[in-house]
């Protein structure tokens, strides 16, 4: 895969974490059948297909049959993986969506699109074909990220959109997984907590919690050579290594052991 990445300028950084463009190729670097195992990460993304291939998922690892989304698609925040399309060789231009993102550029709450694609098309119309075109037209890599950037700023206002007990909240759980401790520190009830992060966010706390632990570990099963699993279940926060088997198998239905040996170039998803 050849891909450039990049942190967005100033005034997008409270809503975008970054921004790609990238060529993938074929089924040489996929499973059986040109098949990815994309792992969940708990954030949205918004991506353009510029190959004249669609986005196409399958419904599960059963199924032989392709469902084609269109070349303009909001991934919606997940925790467990879905299957893609990786056939062909594509070019494609996206961004991982911070929390509070979704319901700006979109006009929903996230957790309306989680778990599931959406047609861009079903929430910007027409725009969603001009924004398109504007990138095929920019033809170099980093001048399509400079265009989308672009894009992006148009829609975004220029103060944070996401709640401060949201903010507050996402800030200790990167440290800290205690859910019912930052409820009490945000002073609201656990009730009216959950809803706020569950529209910023997409996902409960709980399970956003587990999805940042469970990225992680895959951050260190990533390395070559991979650590021992023993030593990645106690690095990433988990209580042991069957408690890292449980949640491997919940969110990514393969074993630790399996992910490492089939990570696919740029450490976003297996063989399927």
């Amino acid at each position: 895969m050849r891909a450039i990445t990049r942190v967005p300028r100033p005034s997008l950084r409270p809503f975008i974490g970054a921004l790609w463009a990238a060529e993938e190729p074929g089924p040489a670097t996929a499973g059986a059948g040109g098949r990815e195992r994309m792992l969940g990460s708990g954030a949205a993304h918004l991506v353009f297909r510029l190959s004249d291939h669609p986005v196409r998922v399958y419904a599960d690892l059963g199924d032989r049959t392709r469902r084609s989304l269109g070349h303009a698609v909001v991934g919606g925040p997940r925790a467990t993986f879905y299957l893609r399309d990786r056939s062909r060789p594509v070019r494609t231009v996206g961004a991982r969506l911070l929390p509070g993102a979704v319901t700006l550029l979109f006009g929903a709450q996230a957790d309306e699109l989680a778990a599931r694609h959406t047609s861009l098309a079903d929430l910007w119309g027409r725009a969603a074909v001009d924004a398109r075109d504007r990138l095929l037209e920019a033809a170099h890599p980093e001048r399509q990220l400079d265009v989308f950037e672009s894009l992006l700023a148009a829609r975004l206002p220029e103060v944070r959109g996401v709640h401060p007990a949201v903010a507050h909240a996402l800030a200790r759980f990167s440290a800290n997984g205690d859910v019912g401790a930052v409820v009490e520190e945000t002073g609201y009830s656990h009730r009216r907590f959950i809803a706020l992060f569950r529209a910023a966010v997409g996902l409960p706390p709980k399970l956003y919690c587990r999805v940042l632990r469970l990225q992680a570990a895959l951050r260190l099963l990533g390395r070559r050579p991979p650590p021992p699993l023993a030593d990645v279940a106690l690095a990433a926060g988990y209580s042991d290594q069957p408690h890292l088997n449980r949640d491997f198998r919940a969110f990514a239905g393969v074993t630790p052991t399996e992910y490492a040996a089939n990570v696919l170039p740029g450490g976003d998803g297996v063989a399927a």
